[in-house]
Parts: C-alpha cells; sequence; structure tokens
C-alpha cells in the first residue's frame, strides 16, 4: 500500500503544527495537550523541521529548564526526514526503523500533505496482513 492511500481521508489542514518562532515550552503544552509526541515544524508556510519529546529531552540534558524559553527553531531537528506520498508502507516503515525515528511528515511536489506515526504504518501494516490471511481461509475452506 501506498503512503497516499493511508493518508487519503485525513487533510493537510488539519495536521497539528508549530512555527520556527513558538516558544518551547508552549509547543511542550500542545504536544501533553494533544497526547502526540512529535510536531512538523512550519516557517512561512514551509515544512522547516520536526519538534519531538527527543529533542526536548537532549536540551533538557544539556541545558536545563533554560531551554524551556528558546524558540522551536532552535532545539527542532532540521531538517526533516520525509517520506513521498508515493512511496510505500514497508519502505517507510524500513526508512523509519533505519533512522531511528517514530514520525514522518508526508510530502506531494514538495508540500506537507500529511503527517504519519509509525503506529499508523504499523497498524496498515497488521490490517493487510489479517486481510490476506482472512482470504487465505477463505480459499482453504472452499477448496
Amino acid at each position: 500500500m501506498d503512503i497516499s492511500k493511508l493518508i487519503e481521508d485525513r487533510s493537510a489542514a488539519d495536521v497539528i503544527t508549530c512555527e520556527v518562532n513558538d516558544l518551547v515550552r508552549d509547543t511542550i503544552a500542545v504536544l501533553a495537550g494533544k497526547r502526540i509526541g512529535a510536531l512538523p515544524v512550519m516557517k512561512a508556510g514551509s515544512l522547516a523541521g520536526i519538534f519531538s519529546e527527543r529533542d526536548v529531552i537532549y536540551r533538557m540534558a544539556e541545558e536545563g529548564s533554560a531551554c524551556l524559553d528558546k524558540r522551536v527553531g532552535e532545539v527542532m531537528t532540521a531538517p526533516a526526514i520525509t517520506v513521498d506520498a508515493g512511496a510505500k508502507v514497508d519502505d517507510a516503515l524500513a526508512m523509519m526503523t533505519r533512522r531511528r525515528i517514530r514520525h514522518l511528515p508526508v510530502v506531494d511536489q514538495g508540500h506537507m500533505c500529511g503527517f504519519i506515526s509509525i503506529g499508523d504504518l504499523v497498524k496498515s501494516r497488521m490490517d493487510e496482513v489479517e486481510l490476506e490471511a482472512e482470504a487465505m481461509r477463505n480459499y482453504i475452506q472452499t477448496a
């Protein structure tokens, strides 16, 4: 399955984002309030990076609470690792495993059109396996 199929029922406008000039403390509140682990970071309407729980943890370890008053653009991971909307789910899973990341902005012709997590991909893959198993059971029963 392609990533585009996975996100076809989602609107890019519904992706929760933050801006490079947002304060880290305010963005942490968004992560906690929405119970999510990462946000795409935007600058003038374009993807500038990703801000994740890990960015906070690494900065807290280095700088302590002083990092909370910094701008997201100072602590985000940039450039963002992205996945093309036409990529296969298995390829995206492999890349996430290899790069040790849990979130990917989905891009189509250079513009962000979605945001997926490793959980989205695992669920998609599990659904595929379940359908294949059901088809196999039906085939065996009718043979």
